[in-house]
C-alpha cells in the first residue's frame, strides 16, 4: 500500500508527469492537491512552479552529480533531485531541513532504495554547487531553454535581457474593476479598508495592481462580481473592439472567459455577444465567470475554425480573436512553457492562427473590424502571421493602435513582460473593406 504522500512527493509526482507532457501545471496540480491540506498545498504549488521557473539550470547542474542515468519510471527521483536544489537555492528551509524532507519523500513514493542516492547527491551539490554554477551555458545560467534564448536574443536585441529577467520573476497579481458596478477609486478605497495594499495599472482605467497577491475572496465584492483577475495587458483587449458601437460581436476563443466579460461590461444596451470556445471544460469557466459578474452572452461550443458548423450566418460587426500560441509572453506566469514548447510550435501554432484568421474572415461584415492578439513575442506568432493573412486577402488592412503603451511594429502592437509591469501580449486590428456592394458603413 502506498504511503501518504507529502507535499515534496506530490511535487515529484506532478513535475514527473511534467515532464513526460502528460499536462500541464495548471491541470495537473488541482488533482495533486486534493490529497494534501491547505499549508501542504502551497508548499506543493510554490516547489513545482519554483522548479519549472528554473528547471533549465537546476537540470544542468544536477546532471553531472548522476553519474548513472535514471529509468524512465524513475522520472519522479530524478524530480526530487530537482526539488532538493531548488530549496537549497531559492528557498528559506533551512539546508538540513530540506535535505532530510527530500529523502524522506522517497519512502513516500515507495522508493526506498533512492534515500541514499537522493541525501549523496544533494550533500555532494551542498559542496559543489557554487562550481558547477560557474560553468552554466547562458541558457542554463538564465534558466532558458537555448532555443528560446536564441529567438528572444535575434528577435529583441535591445531587450531580451529584461524579457528573460521577467520570465524568471513571479507576475503581480493585477485585478479589473467591473466599471458597472464601481469606478476604481471608490474600489481602490475598499481595498484599503480591507487591508490589500494595491495601486492603479498604468494604462488600463479599470486596473488595479495588488502589492501582494491574496486569495480572491479576500477581495471585496469579488463573488458578487464586482472585480475579476486579469492581467493588464488583457485588460487593454475589450476596448479595442468598441463594444459599445457594435451590435453583433463574437469572441471566439472565449475561455476562460475574462475578455467576454470585460466586452459585456463595455457594451452597450443592444449589443450581443457570442463566445465560442471548443472544449467543453473549458467553457465551464466561461459560463461560471460570466455567471459570477451577473452577465449573459451566446456560449456556443465548437471549434472556432469551422463556423460552418455553428454559425447562424448573421454577420459580425466585430470579432475578437485570442489565437492559440506558444505563451511566451506568460513565462513568467506559467513556467512549465520551459518545458513544454518546442521549437516545431512555432510551425504548427503560426499556421493554426491562419486557418482561424481565413476561417473566421468570412464571419465578419464589410466594414467590420477584428482584433487579432496572443500571449506571445515571437514574431512567427505575431507580425508574421498578420502579414501572411494579409497578403492573401485583398479585402483586409490594419487599423493603427495609436496607444501609449507598447511597442509599435509592423502591423500591431507589442508589449513585453516586465517586472511590475505587464504580461508580454500582442495586438493588431484588422478592418475589412466596406467597398463591397450593399456593404453597411463602419460607424
Amino acid at each position: 500500500m502506498a504511503n501518504t504522500q507529502g507535499p515534496r512527493a506530490a511535487a515529484s509526482t506532478v513535475l514527473a508527469a511534467l515532464t513526460r507532457h502528460h499536462g500541464s501545471l495548471s491541470r495537473l496540480l488541482p488533482r495533486a492537491a486534493q490529497q494534501l491540506d491547505s499549508r501542504d498545498r502551497a508548499l506543493m504549488s510554490e516547489l513545482c512552479y519554483g522548479v519549472c521557473r528554473f528547471y533549465p539550470r537546476l537540470q544542468a547542474l544536477v546532471s553531472p552529480l548522476v553519474k548513472k542515468p535514471l529509468k524512465i519510471k524513475d522520472r519522479d527521483i530524478e524530480c526530487l533531485l530537482l526539488l532538493g536544489c531548488y530549496q537549497l537555492d531559492y528557498m528559506r528551509i533551512p539546508d538540513h531541513a530540506a535535505i532530510s524532507e527530500t529523502v524522506a519523500a522517497a519512502r513516500q513514493l515507495n522508493k526506498p532504495w533512492a534515500t541514499s542516492f537522493i541525501n549523496g547527491v544533494l550533500r555532494q551539490y551542498q559542496r559543489q554547487g557554487a562550481q558547477l554554477a560557474s560553468h552554466l551555458d547562458d541558457a542554463a545560467r538564465l534558466s532558458h531553454p537555448a532555443w528560446l534564448l536564441q529567438k528572444l536574443q535575434q528577435q529583441w536585441p535591445d531587450h531580451w535581457r529584461s524579457i528573460v529577467e521577467a520570465n524568471n520573476h513571479p507576475p503581480p497579481m493585477t485585478i479589473r474593476v467591473n466599471q458597472r458596478r464601481y469606478n476604481r477609486g471608490d474600489y481602490l478605497a475598499q481595498l484599503a479598508e480591507a487591508d490589500i495594499s494595491a495601486i492603479p495599472c498604468l494604462y488600463s482605467p479599470v486596473g488595479i495592481r495588488l502589492e501582494q497577491p491574496c486569495d480572491v475572496d479576500r477581495l471585496p465584492g469579488f463573488r458578487s462580481g464586482a472585480c475579476s483577475v486579469q492581467d493588464e495587458a488583457s485588460q487593454l483587449v475589450a476596448p479595442l473592439l468598441q463594444p459599445s458601437k457594435q451590435h453583433l460581436i463574437l469572441d471566439s476563443c472565449a475561455a476562460p472567459g475574462g475578455k467576454t466579460g470585460h466586452i459585456l461590461e463595455l457594451a452597450g444596451p443592444s449589443t450581443v455577444l457570442d463566445a465560442v470556445e471548443i472544449d467543453k471544460t473549458r467553457m465551464g469557466r466561461v459560463r461560471e465567470n460570466l455567471d459570477r459578474l451577473q452577465m449573459s452572452a451566446r456560449l456556443i461550443q465548437g471549434d472556432a475554425g469551422k463556423p460552418e458548423q455553428w454559425w447562424n450566418g448573421a454577420a459580425y460587426d466585430a470579432i475578437l480573436l485570442d489565437a492559440p500560441c506558444s505563451a511566451s509572453g506568460v513565462i513568467r506566469r506559467h513556467p512549465d512553457i520551459k518545458l513544454l514548447r518546442k521549437p516545431d510550435d512555432l510551425v504548427k501554432l503560426p499556421r493554426l492562427q491562419r486557418e482561424l484568421l481565413d476561417a473566421l474572415w468570412g464571419c465578419l461584415r464589410p466594414g467590420g473590424s477584428l482584433v487579432f492578439t496572443t500571449c506571445s513575442v515571437l514574431e512567427e506568432e505575431n507580425d508574421q502571421t498578420i502579414a501572411s493573412f494579409l497578403a492573401a486577402h485583398q479585402d483586409a488592412g490594419c487599423q493603427a493602435i495609436d496607444q501609449d503603451w507598447g511597442l509599435s511594429t509592423r502591423h500591431g502592437r507589442q508589449l513585453l513582460p516586465a517586472i511590475d509591469g505587464t504580461d508580454g501580449f500582442y495586438f493588431a486590428h484588422l478592418l475589412k473593406e466596406s467597398s463591397a456592394p450593399g456593404a453597411v458603413p463602419q460607424d
